[in-house]
């Protein structure tokens, strides 16, 4: 992997996890692009850290209060919103890996248009309820939506916020606690991704292209949290909405045709 293609995935990887389009669909998409067939493992474990340290720069004080508070609310709500993921995943393991070949991108990332059309429509009706107000059951909507963002295409972010957004919690409530719920998921990936590291053996990986990699995604994830913050507040989704409908209407045109990427049946 060039230093070129380590900055562009890294770029891709920051922006896309933090905004409600799908990181890993573009990341995809971006590969074949690059020809690039897959990333190291080495590269996906550095960029993924690198994302993860933007998330504790920008959201240090929630963290904080987290760990000063181990046992409270905010801790409890986390481990419910994981739950989800960790089920699904240990239960179906093999066929998420199937799904990463990109069958199903195009439809994934329609799906996510059609909730992020619906959580504006249906959602924004309620009162966006504060953190003092949410309840376990709203965590636990949150967590269903992140683990059906296993699948590529349909974002994680994006479903999680939707699903705060269903429940009638605060808008800036469903993107912090979104982007907490990061952390969990961001580290369980780790986990899986050390241990075939481990199974594999070491690999050899030029230095430059890691660190380049790393940076692209910290700077790029910090600016990605930071604008989603702040957008979500007053300004709705639809545009993401449409973006990620119109890309998957294209992905599919694509698998249809034959042309780069595989069809899905």
């Amino acid at each position: 992997m060039s230093i070129l293609q380590s900055i562009l995935l890294g770029l891709v990887q920051g922006v896309t996890e933090f905004l409600p389009v799908s990181s890993s669909g573009h990341l995809l998409i971006t590969r074949t692009l690059l020809g690039v067939s897959s990333e190291p493992l080495l590269f996906e474990i550095v960029v993924h850290l690198a994302t993860l340290i933007a998330v504790f720069i920008v959201l240090w004080k929630d963290i904080k209060s987290l760990l000063h508070h181990p046992f409270g609310r905010g801790m409890r709500y986390l481990v419910v919103a994981t739950i989800p993921a960790v089920v699904l995943t240990l239960l179906f393991d093999d066929f998420i890996e199937s799904t990463f070949g990109g069958r199903f991108l195009g439809l994934g990332f329609i799906f996510t248009g059609v909730l992020l059309t619906l959580a504006e429509k249906l959602g924004s009706r309620r009162a966006g309820r504060k953190f003092s107000k949410m309840t376990a059951t709203d965590a636990g909507v949150m967590g269903m939506m992140q683990a059906i963002a296993i699948l590529p295409g349909v974002s994680r972010s994006g479903s999680t916020i939707v699903g705060g957004l269903f429940r009638g919690l605060d808008r800036s409530l469903c993107a912090r606690f979104s982007f907490l719920m990061s952390i969990p998921a961001i580290l369980g990936s780790l986990v899986f991704k050390f241990k075939d590291l481990i199974t594999i053996g070491s690999q050899s990986a030029n230095l430059w292209p890691l660190l380049f990699g790393a940076l692209a995604a910290a700077v790029s994830g910090y600016l990605a949290i930071r604008f989603m913050l702040k957008l979500i507040s007053n300004k709705p989704l639809y545009g993401f909405a449409i973006y990620v409908a119109v890309l998957g209407a294209a992905v599919l045109v694509c698998q249809f045709t034959g042309f780069l990427f595989p069809a899905m049946f």
